[in-house]
């Protein structure tokens, strides 16, 4: 296979992205494990920065925590390998989709699985870690896989919102 082969570039970009964003997911996650856990919160840039460790049972911001464990468990685990083999297969179909929808469906892909590599080996539950804010306008406690869920759903949005539906064009703007 070519280096100019658009498969193998998007192949090599596929495992460059996927490999570093879940490897830094799963080191900060063990740093802040053995850093922070049993200890007091530690802040920093006047406290918009904030470290702290917990184990997150639910998603966004703990929904679903309170559901009974094997629900939830079952759930989260579950609906996540669905949905992780769903955008693989999407990836697979979809090869002309343009390089930035690739690039930002990939940070989503990653993000739910360092997020499932957690739930698998840690009873369920997933380590959050950092929070962010100024006063009591602050984030709910979230991780590195997080960060790459919100990044690569938010541009997989923007960029869906810009493409016409009938193609992976860019809309167009004519003038009346």
């Amino acid at each position: 296979m070519s280096m100019h082969n658009p498969t193998y570039t998007r192949l090599l970009l596929a495992v460059v992205i996927l490999s570093t964003c879940i490897g830094c997911d799963q080191a900060t996650k063990q740093l802040a494990s053995r850093e922070l856990k049993d200890a007091p919160p530690k802040t920093f840039l006047g406290g918009a920065i904030r470290l702290e460790y917990a184990l997150n049972s639910g998603g966004f911001l703990s929904l679903g925590g309170e559901l009974p464990k094997h629900v939830r468990t079952g759930f989260f685990v579950g609906f996540n390998v669905l949905m992780m083999l769903a955008i693989c297969g999407y990836l697979i179909v979809r090869r002309q989709i343009s390089l930035l929808m690739f690039v930002a469906i990939l940070y989503f892909l990653a993000g739910g699985v360092g997020n499932l590599i957690d739930r698998v080996t840690n009873d369920g539950l997933v380590i959050d870690f950092l929070n962010i804010g100024v006063g009591p306008l602050r984030t709910g406690i979230f991780n590195v896989a997080d960060m790459a869920l919100v990044f690569g759903g938010a541009g997989a949005v923007l960029l869906a919102s810009r493409r016409t539906p009938d193609s992976d064009q860019p809309a167009r703007v004519t003038s009346s």
